[in-house]
């Protein structure tokens, strides 16, 4: 029964964060009482929080308490700030503290969920980026965000879908004001070639048949400054602005684009996109090395496709690559 001790742990852990959200210290026993658990639980998961981005401090005799107060994230807010769909039977809004990761969610919840329902939350325990690396998922300082999209024409009609999510965190950006970030192929937006954003697209169904994608997407907002275990260059929203961003504004406003974006995708695929997506190329016209397991190809990157490939030049011919990764590393 792992799943159902995680649902117990992360539940505790929610309503801890909830009870230290004030200004005062809040004594280890007023917690054990009310989470019903020990004095000794209240310590490893104050520990576990602290792991998780968090800074809580704790002085003997006082208790604990948040070091700075955080603006959760609110259901509420976040459909007060799509008002445009209030008309519409509205697609479900997840609003979650912390989860295993926000593309489990709604995978396990996808049969009884509509068209581009989706779960946010504060912090993920085992979020996941491509390639089976761990995306780091510290609590209220990002968007952890998953939608469901079903496609009725199957695989074939999901081409570029991971480039489409890209220009929608890109516009999502603009709107806030961050207007200079650009995308690395396939999936990945960039500031001043420090990673900001990061997608994870899972697909469920068959050749010609309905497939669902869950689209995942991590976007760093607001990172602790204690040392993260990130293993490249990064950066987050309100550095890249100077001032703290609104994360109930920003995610109302990411949402909106996918809801926009998605059902003309859906309709006329990437085409109506690619300039827009060529315009915030990060590696246009530059040399890079194309890896993709154990292979290297080395060439110029000369943009996309309409089926969302990358076009590489290399001995004075293009060749369109549909997988791979694109070294950070200059070839």
């Amino acid at each position: 029964m792992p799943n159902q001790r995680n649902n117990i742990v992360n539940h505790t852990r929610t309503q801890l964060v909830e009870l230290l959200n004030d200004k005062e210290f809040v004594s280890g026993e007023f917690l054990s009482q009310k989470l019903d658990v020990t004095r000794s639980s209240i310590s490893n998961h104050v520990k576990a929080l602290n792991e998780l981005g968090l800074d809580i401090h704790s002085i003997k005799g006082r208790g604990y308490k948040l070091a700075k107060s955080i603006d959760l994230l609110s259901q509420s807010q976040i459909i007060a700030a799509l008002p445009q769909y209030a008309h519409l039977k509205a697609p479900q809004v997840i609003v979650e503290n912390i989860v295993n990761s926000t593309n489990d969610v709604i995978k396990l919840m996808g049969r009884e969920l509509s068209q581009g329902s989706l779960c946010v939350a504060e912090a993920q325990t085992k979020g996941r980026g491509r390639r089976g690396k761990a995306w780091v998922s510290p609590f209220g300082a990002s968007i952890y965000l998953s939608m469901l999209w079903r496609f009725d024409s199957g695989y074939q009609s999901m081409a570029g879908l991971s480039l489409l999510v890209g220009l929608a965190v890109n516009r999502a950006l603009i709107r806030i004001g961050l207007k200079d970030c650009q995308l690395k192929w396939p999936n990945d937006i960039y500031h001043q070639h420090k990673k900001l954003a990061g997608i994870l697209i899972e697909v469920e169904g068959q050749i010609g048949e309905m497939t669902t994608a869950i689209i995942g997407i991590g976007v760093n907002v607001n990172l602790p400054n204690k040392h993260l275990a990130i293993d490249q260059a990064f950066t987050d929203v309100s550095t890249a602005l100077s001032l703290e961003v609104d994360r109930n504004v920003f995610a109302a406003g990411l949402i909106d684009c996918l809801w926009q974006m998605l059902p003309q995708f859906q309709k006329n695929g990437l085409a109506p996109f690619m300039n827009e997506w060529e315009r915030a190329d990060l590696f246009a016209d530059q040399e890079i090395c194309l890896i993709s397991g154990s292979y290297e190809n080395k060439g110029i990157s000369r943009g996309i496709d309409s089926s969302g490939a990358l076009l590489m030049e290399a001995n004075g011919e293009i060749k369109a690559y549909h997988g791979g990764e694109i070294s950070v590393r200059k070839a």
